[in-house]
């Protein structure tokens, strides 16, 4: 048979596979539910009375049905937070 392929002398030689490690949760919602979000105020009353789903920084799309308070804030959400620019008053 032409192009017979030959099995690996050394398997320890061949390429390699990366991994990526997820944390998911048996209904599949994955570690996001983990964390509370940031997300904006006004979205958060929107939600709580129109029941629309709402975007945190990090992406996560969902609609609130928990209380934030009693989970860590998502590190995400944080860094992104953290690195925007600071509103205040009139500098006037």
């Amino acid at each position: 048979m032409p192009d017979e392929l030959e099995p690996l002398e050394s398997p320890e030689l061949s390429g390699s596979t990366a991994v990526k490690e997820r944390t998911e949760n048996a209904d599949g919602t994955g570690d996001h539910e983990l964390f509370s979000h940031y997300v904006p105020k006004d979205r958060i009353v929107e939600s709580a009375v129109m029941g629309t789903p709402v975007r945190a920084l990090c992406g996560k799309v969902w609609v609130p049905g928990r209380d934030p308070s009693k989970f860590p804030v998502c590190p995400d959400c944080k860094k992104i937070y953290d690195g925007l620019p600071r509103g205040g008053g009139d500098s006037n």
